[in-house]
């Protein structure tokens, strides 16, 4: 069947309904790249602790250090989609360096761990941000329908982080770890396909922003941007390898950011820099929330391997199968249903604005995190507690998560100026880069005790430190709250 192609990109922002067709086409490839990436993601701190015989706290560390490095990538692949290769070419070459990497880790993951995750981080640079700005161009800047559009893409994000989630790690655990990451990259090839068979009916939204450059000049400028890719794989390998080097990365690319973006400000108006900056604000508050967050991947992986028991409800499941994948069950189910909330609440004027769904976020973010704490009040006398209550808090965390996350990828597009967009999806990635550092910190906080310590001890550490987050959470979602009219003003007509 050959797909539809639209005159113009006025053509596709004009469409009738909730969603346009072109949202479920990138929300197709978009969710195979996810079943990619979240299990290659659920299999990383269990992987390292397991088989390449990692301490607990080096690992959350590592975990910590390897998921900075992915996010942080997002920023210089937006910034190289907006000035040279445009998202879709950005989009393609990303997917080919996840594929290749997840062929390295197939043949052989214990020797080849680093080189094949340091593929994987180049490529997610380059294709995350760039489907999701691709997501925000399919509408108009006053169409009301973009938060739901967004929350339904996020909803494909998590099909895919489902799948993989429960499957990577299930196989890799029971079977094979070489099959386990060779399936992540089959999916990725899935994903691929889908984008390339169905571009065309994007129009022009992502083509190359050079264009109107002579070719032979547009096609060098190409060429060097892959070239120069393969040649940074040797020292992106030795600093995801080495925690070390991610500090000092990491205490360089956020300044370096803020001031090529606050060099890039001097070409906008007042009004358009007054929103530039209530986007910094949500990308400062996204870090923290993040950073707790993502102990999904790190903290909780071990407390699901060491500390809870197998059964929900009398069924047998594997905890850290349950870890990587109920929360994005839960958003599955609930992510269209919020987005729908959204639409009601905003056509009798009582939706909440964007901060205070931020704020709203943080809540039950701590709400989530007092159950993780909760379950130490569960737990038999040889530490093991239960797992249906770790999977009530993925339930609690889940609506905190979709009040601010799909939210965040809407506002990005809302607040940027065009030429800046790419950048700014970028930063907003770049924030879970370091939400994603600091949340391997707090973990290796939790964990430093931990080497020979009994399941009582780890349960015991382990739900100390949720207690902390919890009560942290709070504090920032009480803030984010208060200072909401400030931030108000500042975004002006953007609701």
């Amino acid at each position: 069947m050959a797909i539809y192609e639209p005159k113009s990109v006025e053509e596709i922002q004009n469409f009738e309904g909730k969603y346009p067709k072109q949202l479920w086409y990138l929300f197709f490839s978009e969710m195979w790249e996810r079943f990619c990436f979240y299990g290659m993601r659920g299999m990383l701190t269990f992987f390292m602790v397991d088989q390449l015989l990692m301490k607990e706290d080096v690992a959350n560390l590592q975990y910590g250090a390897t998921q900075a490095f992915v996010y942080a990538f997002t920023f210089i692949g937006g910034l190289f989609a907006d000035k040279l290769l445009g998202y879709r070419k950005s989009l393609f070459w990303g997917g080919i360096m996840m594929i290749i990497g997840s062929a390295i880790l197939a043949f052989d993951p214990h020797q080849f761990f680093f080189l094949g995750i340091s593929f994987t981080v180049i490529g997610t640079g380059f294709f995350k941000p760039n489907i999701s700005t691709m997501v925000g161009a399919l509408y108009k800047n006053n169409d009301t329908r973009r938060d739901a559009g967004f929350s339904l893409f996020y909803s494909g994000i998590n099909v895919g982080a489902l799948l993989g989630g429960y499957a990577c790690v299930y196989i890799g655990k029971s079977y094979s770890w070489n099959l386990a990451f060779g399936l992540a990259g089959i999916v990725m090839i899935i994903s691929l396909v889908t984008f390339v068979f169905t571009q065309k009916s994007l129009s022009t939204i992502g083509v190359s922003p050079l264009l109107g450059i002579e070719k032979s000049k547009r096609k060098l400028y190409e060429y060097l941007t892959y070239v120069g890719t393969i040649v940074a794989i040797p020292l992106i390998m030795i600093m995801v390898s080495n925690p070390q080097y991610t500090d000092i990365f990491m205490y360089t690319i956020g300044p370096l950011t803020l001031l090529y973006l606050f060099y890039e400000m001097r070409n906008f108006t007042i009004q358009e820099n007054k929103k530039l900056i209530a986007a910094l604000v949500f990308i400062l508050f996204s870090i923290l929330f993040w950073a707790f967050f993502e102990q999904s991947g790190g903290s909780l992986s071990l407390f699901a391997a060491n500390n809870l028991d197998d059964k929900i409800l009398g069924v047998k499941f594997d905890p850290n199968g349950i870890n990587n994948a109920s929360n994005s069950l839960f958003v599955i189910i609930f992510a269209p249903i919020i987005g729908l909330l959204w639409l009601w609440l905003s056509k009798r004027k009582f939706e909440p604005n964007t901060v205070v769904k931020f704020g709203l976020g943080f809540l039950f973010l701590a709400i989530a995190f007092y159950v993780f704490y909760a379950t130490r009040f569960f737990a038999n006398a040889e530490g093991m507690t239960s797992l249906e209550v770790f999977t009530i808090a993925y339930l609690i965390i889940t609506f905190g998560e979709l009040c601010l996350s799909p939210i965040g990828l809407s506002i990005m597009t809302k607040l940027s100026p065009i030429k800046l967009q790419g950048v700014m999806m970028g930063m907003w990635f770049l924030a879970s880069a370091y939400g994603q550092y600091v949340a391997g910190i707090l973990g290796a906080g939790m964990a430093k005790a931990n080497e020979n310590a009994t399941k009582v001890e780890k349960l015991m550490a382990y739900t100390d430190g949720y207690q902390q987050l919890a009560i942290y959470a709070v504090v920032a979602g009480v803030v984010l709250i208060a200072i909401s009219p400030i931030v108000r003003k500042l975004m002006q007509e953007v609701k």
